[in-house]
Order: structure tokens, then sequence, then C-alpha cells
């Protein structure tokens, strides 16, 4: 029995054969050929044998068009053998030297992660390609949000725009809960600290082991140099740094110059876990400058607002950049292109991984033609566009370490363990914790030795195709060149399954609620960062935010990309079955039970809290990074 489905229609096709075939290898499939070429997509082939023989499932997955005939091997994951006559061992060397021709590598700026080689959207291989329902909601809340956003101007033209409640003005349509709370508490000390543990970028914060060297404390401040000695002491002194931003160009929008800072805030957490801020330094010292000035929670409360605002807008870069679209999409996209490259679809590895690498190569062409693209939405409206970006992203590729993909290291790197209010740490341990044990169940079924492991050349093809080709020889960042036992490979296995899924969703998501509300989150700023205390009036803080335009682009483009998708498949739920072993099945079933107890643990803890921490919910992590 076939499932195919041309675009918009559904069918299931059922043959009877006379005759018993014993056991069977493959099926081939073929679409007659009409005037116009209508491609179906075939889900896969079960034939059912004579009596109570075992059902053959023969996965497909993929456009079948044209004239040519698809070869469809039985189902069961095989590693590859060294025996020339298995018709299996042809069949994926075929395989993979037509994919290796379909999926090219190609550099989108030197010295960044390598990408599928594809201009636009259209070049891509059909099988990488939105559905039709993916597309039209992609493109339709596009429109929506554009529509939206005109509607806006148009009610802004004639009133003014120079007091913060002025943003009320366009914070209507498309929002969320959290937001209208950030919209409502967004200027408190308590709701900046707890951005940096678990808002859209809880990647930055760390717990400090001695005071950082580029903290200039001026004379008349050794109040504040005792109480950030005695915090550090207790081991209650954190610390947030944007050194990364220092020397970055900024952006000229319209022949109107634009401007970045590389702050540094330093934090204390309280007995109850909330993280305060102690004090804020906007600029980095600078040997020809006098020493730059200290913002403390004490000064007048707008030159205290305006330094957390420009710490908002350096978060804003790094969360967009570094974050969200290298160290998810860029490396995922890697992943994505190793697999179809290395892998055949007999593979173990590749029906593992494949259901995770759904969609990422469409989203990020979409991502390089519309949005970092030039004269993209980046160059439009965001102090990093104009080229700022890319060099920010080259330079985030040096802290792009194997470590940092891989939570149980990153946040033991960071001083974030066994912090109670630390929300994203202890649900992203509990979701690599949980997928760990999904990938050791799968990898043990298939691997019964460090031995296989070591000699299993396409899996060793796959390892270095990521780290040499895709991240650029990045064992200089602790990838590895091979697997040399089951344990390595689960742990990278592992890594990817995690940015693919819990990771993206944690910082995609959080764009939605902390984005929507500007002034907590603003995209760009357009007035140089303030040298004094006493100067900042009203004026200055409207002048330096984004103005309407930029504002409402703001506003719909992280409305967009933050939504929960209407298409969405959760972690670990996706309907195709690349494996037909019942033991697979079984190793599935265990995750999704997992994943199900931990979804209840998290849902009956946030019962408990003033501000639900909702990313790492199970069923809200989609299953591959399409969005």
């Amino acid at each position: 029995m076939g499932h195919l489905r041309p675009a918009g229609q559904e069918e299931e096709f059922d043959f009877d054969v006379p005759e018993d075939l014993g056991p069977l290898q493959f099926v081939k499939l073929h679409k007659q050929h009409t005037v116009v070429d209508d491609a179906w997509f075939c889900n896969l082939i079960t034939v059912q044998g004579p009596g109570t023989s075992a059902e053959a499932v023969f996965p497909c997955y993929r456009w079948v068009q044209g004239e040519g005939i698809l070869s469809l091997p039985e189902g069961t994951a095989r590693l590859a053998g060294d025996n020339a006559l298995d018709v299996f061992q042809k069949y994926r060397e075929k395989e993979l030297k037509e994919r290796q021709q379909t999926y090219c590598w190609a550099t989108w700026k030197e010295g960044l992660p390598q990408t599928i080689a594809a201009d636009c959207k259209d070049d891509l291989p059909p099988n990488m390609r939105f559905h039709e329902e993916k597309r039209l909601d992609f493109e339709w809340t596009l429109k929506a949000g554009v529509l939206e956003m005109g509607l806006k101007r148009v009610y802004t033209l004639l009133r003014s725009w120079n007091h913060l409640e002025d943003f009320d003005q366009i914070f209507w349509g498309q929002k969320s809960a959290l937001a209208e709370k950030v919209h409502q508490c967004w200027q408190e000390d308590e709701l900046f600290g707890y951005q940096f543990l678990n808002g859209a970028n809880p990647m930055l914060l760390r717990r400090s082991t001695s005071l950082p060297s580029r903290l200039v404390l001026p004379s008349g401040m050794e109040e504040l140099q005792a109480q950030l000695e005695k915090e550090l002491k207790n081991g209650s002194l954190f610390e947030a740094d944007f050194i990364l931003l220092d020397g970055i160009p900024a952006n000229v929008i319209r022949g109107e110059p634009q401007y970045l800072a590389a702050p540094l805030v330093m934090l204390r957490m309280d007995p109850g876990g909330k993280l305060l801020p102690m004090a804020i330094q906007i600029q980095p010292p600078n040997p020809s400058s006098p020493a730059p000035t200290l913002f403390l929670p004490s000064d007048p409360p707008l030159a205290w607002l305006l330094a957390k605002i420009w710490v908002r807008n350096s978060d804003f870069q790094l969360q967009e950049l570094q974050f969200h679209l290298l160290n998810t999409h860029l490396v995922a996209e890697v992943i994505a292109v190793a697999t179809m490259r290395c892998l055949p679809g007999l593979h173990p590895i590749f029906k593992l991984l494949v259901p995770h690498i759904r969609y990422t190569m469409e989203i990020n062409t979409r991502s390089r033609t519309q949005l970092i693209s030039d004269g993209g939405i980046f160059d439009q409206v965001v102090s990093t566009g104009g080229g700022g970006h890319v060099q920010l992203l080259t330079r985030a590729v040096a802290q792009l370490t194997y470590h940092s993909l891989c939570p149980p290291d990153d946040l033991a790197n960071r001083g974030l363990l066994r912090i109670p209010s630390a929300l994203y740490a202890r649900d992203a341990l509990q979701l690599w914790e949980v997928t760990a044990r999904y990938v050791k169940g799968m990898v043990h079924l298939f691997y019964q030795s460090d031995d296989i492991v070591r000699g299993d050349p396409e899996l060793q093809a796959w390892c270095r195709e990521i780290t040499e080709v895709g991240l650029c020889h990045a064992q200089d960042r602790g990838f590895p060149v091979s697997f040399q036992s089951r344990a390595q490979l689960c742990h990278f296995l592992t890594m990817c399954v995690f940015t693919c899924t819990a990771q993206h969703a944690a910082i995609n998501q959080g764009q939605l609620d902390w984005y929507g509300w500007v002034p907590n989150a603003p995209c760009t700023m357009r007035m140089p960062p303030p040298t004094s205390k006493d100067d900042v009036t009203m004026e200055t803080v409207m002048g330096s935010l984004p103005d309407v335009q930029k504002a409402c682009l703001q506003m719909t483009i992280t409305w967009h990309l933050g939504r929960l998708q209407p298409d969405m498949v959760p972690l670990g739920h996706h309907t195709e079955k690349y494996f037909s072993d019942p033991r697979t099945k079984a190793v599935l079933s265990q995750f999704q039970a997992d994943l199900d107890n931990l979804e209840k643990e998290i849902t009956a803890r946030n019962e408990q809290l003033d501000l639900p921490y909702e990313y790492l919910k199970p069923s809200r992590i989609e299953n591959s990074i399409t969005i």
C-alpha cells in the first residue's frame, strides 16, 4: 500500500500481487508522465506478505517527478558493508554520489560556516523545500504583518513621538501575555536582571570569578568596590560583558548614522534568587579617553534607564546574530548538508537525524535573501546592519566551541549550575539528559562496540565533513574529526539534536515576548551613548530609541519569527517512519514518554511562578529549525 500526494490532495493506493515474491529488498516507483509534470510526494510504501508474514516498509518521504524510476530499499537500517556484491552496498554508493552532486557547499561570507549552495529558495533541491501549507502560512503572515505595520504608521502620523508612552500607539495587534507584562514592568531592575537568566538570550550571563579587568572604578566609588568584592566573595556576583561588539561599525540608515556600544553589566543575586544590576559601564575603557562613566541604580532615573536601554540594545544584537543565527541556524545547516552528503538513507544515523533537519535549508536561504542580505531587514532597521553584522558573526565564530553547544559544559563553564531561579539552565540540562538517553538507545542498537563506530567509513566521513568542511576546521575549537567510541558519538549526536530543537526553541521563542515592546530591546540606537548622567532628558531617551518606522518593523518581524508555527511538529513526535525495526519504535516511545514526564514537571513548576518559563516545555519545542 502506498501513500502519495500531489499538492493539496492525498491518496492511498492498494495493489494486490498474486504470487509470493519472497523477502523483499527494493520496490521501484514510477509516475506516469503527463503533459504537465505534476510532482507527487510519496510518504512510504508498505507490503503485506501472504498469511501472517511480516509487513515490509519502504520509507520514501520525497517528491516523485519526471520520468525516472525511484528505487526504494526496505527500511531496516544497515551499516555499510564491505561486500561489493551486496545490492544494498551498491545502492548506497550510488545514492551518495547523486546526493553529493545535488547538495553542494557554498561560502556565504568568508570566515563563516559553509551553507547549502543556493542563491535563492528556488535553487534548493525539491526535497528540502517548504511544503505548500508551510509556504502559504510563511508568506501570508508576512504580508499580514506588513499590512498591520502600514496601519500603525498611518495611525501615528499625526501624533507626537516624544514620550515613552507614545510607543503604546503601536503596541497593538499580535502580542503575547508575557509581552504585555514586559510592557508594564520593563523599567524595573528586577525584570532587567531576570532576562539574563530566562529571557530571549540566557547565553551571556556568567558568575564572576574576579572583578573584570575592564571595570574601572573612578575615585569616590569605594563603597561600590566594597559591595562588589563582598558579592564576589559570597559567589553571588555575576557579569554580562558585550565586548564582542567593541569596534563593530554601526549602520547608517537612510543617511542617518546609528550607534553601537559594548557594555559591561555587574549584577548580584539576592538570597531569593533575584538578579539585580549593580553597575553598568556602557563602553570599555580607551587609553586615549577619560575613564568611562559608571551608571548606578542610584543615578537620576532617566540616566539609569538609558544605560539599561543601551544594554538591551546590545543584547538584541548578540541574541540575533551570535546565539540565534550562528549557534543554531548556521550550525544546524552544516549538520543538514553534511548528513545529506555523507549518510545514505539506509544509515541508522541518517534515519535518526533526518526529522531534525526538516525545512532548515529553506528557512536559512530565505534568511540570507531577506533578513541579512544587502538591503535586507538588518540593513533597514538594525544598528549592526550594513556590514557590521557580518563582522560580528565572524568574531563570534571564534567563540563557537564544541563545549558552547553542549549545556552541561556551557552552563558549568558559566557557573550557572544549581541556581534555582536559572530556569533556562535547569530545563536545558533536563532536556539534554532526555535527548542523550534517546540517542544512546538508538546508537547502541546498531553499534555493539567502539570498534564498530571506528570502522564505519560513512560515519567518520560525516564527522570530518561537519568539522573540517562545514565548520571550517573547527577542530581548533574542540569539535571532533573522528569518533573513537560509542560515548563520543552519542555526545556529538545529542549536541546535533539539541541544537536543532531545544536550543533553537529557547532562543527563538523569546523574541515574541521580550522584543515586542520595543524600548525593552531596541533594534537600533539613533544617538551616541551618554557620557554624563546629568544631561539625560526624555528627549535624549526618545532621540536614542528607534523611530516609528523602525519600531513597527521590529514588532512585525519579531512576531513573524517568534510565534508558534501552525504546522509545527513537537520534539520527538514526527510522523515519518524512517526506521522499520520494532526496537527503534520502543526507543522512540520511551523518548516521547520521557518528554511527557518533563512537560508535566515544567507545567507544575510554572504554576508556582509569577513569570512562568515556557520556552523549553517539550510541547513548544519544534522538532527542527523551520522558522
